[in-house]
């Protein structure tokens, strides 16, 4: 329907990192979707790929820093999905993020299965 924007724009509300996740997620709702019953799955993979890849196209990614600072601290222990998705909400909130990781990179199952 060539809603594009509004698509991008629904995905970031509801996923932290989808320029990275509809690259590396495996997607394993694909394969319980119910609709699979009756016909093909969704693909939700290659849906949420195509519409981040014309966000890049089209300019709409870009940094979106708080609008203020609330001077608290916030640790995250562990640079996964959950841990980032974490560190993202709160710095979003305004607090400083560290995020700690005992490997020697950053991205959890993400980077090492």
């Amino acid at each position: 329907r060539n809603q594009w924007k509004e698509a991008f724009l629904r995905l970031k509300r509801t996923n932290n990192f989808p320029e990275f996740t509809g690259r590396v997620c495996p997607a394993p709702c694909e394969g319980s979707c119910t609709l699979g019953i009756i016909d093909d799955p969704v693909g939700i993979k290659s849906i949420e790929l195509s519409i981040i890849d014309r966000a890049w196209k089209e300019g709409w990614m870009a940094p979106n820093p708080p609008k203020n600072r609330t001077g608290k601290k916030v640790a995250i222990v562990g640079s996964g999905p959950a841990g980032l998705a974490a560190a993202d909400q709160l710095n979003q909130m305004g607090h400083e993020v560290t995020v700690y990781e005992r490997s020697d990179r950053v991205g959890g199952l993400m980077m090492y299965g």
